[in-house]
């Protein structure tokens, strides 16, 4: 099974790249990525932190795992 043929790719991307543009293009996102976390820290703090607490019904904690 191929990967790369078992689904269309999410964003078109050129098929060739010097070396240079795609790390380029990696450092960008790499800054994307930064500039989301930090604009939106407080948003993503909240839902993660709901995530957790929403984890952590599912234990019983009258019998632990271990």
């Amino acid at each position: 099974m191929n990967a790369d043929t078992d689904y269309p790719p999410l964003v078109p991307l050129p098929t060739e790249l010097s070396d240079e543009a795609a790390a380029q293009l990696l450092e960008f996102l790499y800054e994307l990525a930064r500039t989301l976390e930090n604009t939106y820290a407080a948003q993503l703090h909240r839902y993660y932190h709901a995530h957790d607490e929403r984890q952590l019904d599912i234990w019983d904690e009258q019998d632990p795992p271990f």
